[in-house]
């Protein structure tokens, strides 16, 4: 869908956006289905590793989202979206199938556009809140690589006998 956006370089990172989510979420068409699936329950069979770089991949759209101005509220869900994502999608084997289903990328991306076309002015987050923000998704991917480099260990450990 077009959408009205004058500065060439919002729409690029636009269509970046478009193209990060559409590979996280919706990439592989399930045959004899309507259903898709992208590569994030994918990297989720990767133990901790995999976590890690979704949450990375999806933090990324997050933080070039709000660039964009959104408002606190679109940036709060946006972040409450991506907190679920990482929380459901780290549970073993259910967590692949959610990450299936949940697609908070999308759902991220879906505020974003929703924002771009919104005909009445919005407030932007302040500076502080975005900061607060970035530093919030920087500690969820420190707490992934902790729990990836535990669970790795564990495993090597386990397997080592």
């Amino acid at each position: 869908m077009p959408l009205p956006l004058k500065n060439s370089s919002k729409h690029s990172t636009l269509q970046r956006l478009r193209t990060v989510t559409h590979l996280l979420d919706n990439a592989i068409a399930i045959p004899g289905t309507r259903f898709r699936v992208g590569l994030d329950p994918i990297l989720g069979l990767l133990p901790g590793a995999g976590d890690f770089l979704g949450a990375a991949l999806s933090v990324y759209i997050v933080i070039e989202a709000a660039r964009f101005g959104l408002p606190q509220k679109t940036l709060t869900q946006m972040v409450s979206n991506l907190v679920l994502d990482s929380i459901g999608g780290s549970l073993p084997i259910l967590g692949d199938v959610f990450d299936t289903t949940w697609k908070a990328n999308s759902r991220n991306l879906a505020l974003l556009e929703a924002h771009i076309v919104a005909p009445e002015p919005t407030k932007a987050a302040d500076r502080r809140f975005v900061v607060l923000v970035i530093v919030a998704l920087a500690l969820l991917l420190i707490g992934i690589a902790i729990v990836a480099t535990l669970l790795i260990t564990w495993l090597v450990k386990t397997l080592a006998g």
